[in-house]
């Protein structure tokens, strides 16, 4: 792993929110394909330009025949999460790999519009920026629901489909707990603190009487930064998330009767009740080509919980001709 980094380069791509000009329509975006291809479900649907990082091989054609792979990470997440799997996984798959930042996170723009629609018209826009034909997609939680998406609404864009502990047909009682998250997070006491390091430990400490675990809210306060010297904010579009969640992020679309017929893993943890057994009919209905695997002793954040198990379950997929 020493020698790792000699073998890559790392692309970032970064737009700051106050750039408006990054929120842009997708028909200007689009030369490779059909104008019925990229219709999107609502003409009202703009995506904006995501941040990511790009991991791929410093001899760029050594991999260019195989297709691409996008990660999109859960709720209050970022493309930073994964970046040890990312490059592992672009090591033992031999593709380039892209990590994103969802909107309203990390450094992807602030909308106050989030819906899984606007969130899969970011990939779809994303993917026409960066010439990908066809990817492989990999999301986490809000991430694997966004792809889901993705690949119910456009299958010609999505070569295999990889969804981590996320389910499309029921909402897991874990979820509803986000909302004293929320607010723990909303009325956090931000002045007064000299540091960002101390700032950090002073709101990580603050949310532990809503937040018993301390990883979680270790997690958590990842997304505070200074916004002036001695002045500290939320990273994430807070607001928009919490009046969002409830009615478009907790709960996936209705898609009626679309499919996707590729290959698809269902990763889930066997400590989650994210995806349960007893859903596994209903959800071979909008993916009927879905497999199923559940990793001993992870729970909603599989990825994290065990990295080494969930980077040889997804490598294997992924390498599976």
């Amino acid at each position: 792993m020493s020698g790792m980094c000699s073998r890559y380069i790392i692309t970032r791509n970064i737009f700051h929110h106050h750039r408006r000009q990054d929120f842009v329509v997708t028909s200007s975006f689009v030369p490779y394909l059909s104008s019925k291809q990229i219709r999107s479900n609502s003409d009202s649907v703009i995506p904006v330009k995501l941040a990511y990082v790009s991991y791929e091989s410093m001899d760029g054609n050594k991999n260019a025949s195989k297709r691409p792979i996008i990660i999109m990470h859960g709720l209050f997440g970022s493309k930073t999460n994964w970046n040890l799997l990312s490059k592992t996984i672009h090591r033992d798959t031999d593709r380039k790999v892209i990590t994103v930042d969802a909107r309203n996170h990390g450094d992807s723009p602030h909308s106050s519009d989030m819906t899984y629609s606007h969130m899969a018209q970011d990939i779809v826009q994303l993917m026409n920026d960066l010439g990908f034909q066809k990817s492989i997609l990999i999301g986490h939680s809000m991430g694997g629901s966004t792809m889901m998406y993705v690949a119910l609404n456009y299958p010609q864009l999505v070569e295999k489909l990889i969804i981590v502990d996320m389910s499309p047909v029921r909402v897991s009682p874990q979820l509803m707990e986000m909302e004293k998250i929320f607010k723990a997070m909303r009325t956090a006491n931000l002045e007064g603190i000299p540091t960002l390091t101390k700032a950090r430990t002073s709101i990580r400490d603050q949310l532990a009487n809503a937040i018993k675990s301390l990883p979680l809210r270790q997690f958590l306060v990842m997304n505070l930064v200074e916004a002036d010297i001695g002045k500290y904010k939320w990273r994430v579009n807070l607001p928009v998330l919490e009046q969002n969640f409830a009615s478009q992020i907790a709960v996936f679309p209705d898609v009626g009767s679309k499919i996707y017929n590729g290959p698809t893993l269902f990763i889930g943890g066997s400590n989650s009740d994210y995806i349960r057994v007893e859903d596994h009919d209903k959800i071979k209905k909008l993916f009927p080509s879905a497999g199923f695997t559940y990793i001993n002793g992870a729970n909603h954040w599989v990825h994290a919980d065990k990295p080494t198990e969930f980077l040889k379950t997804t490598i294997d997929f992924v390498n599976q001709t």
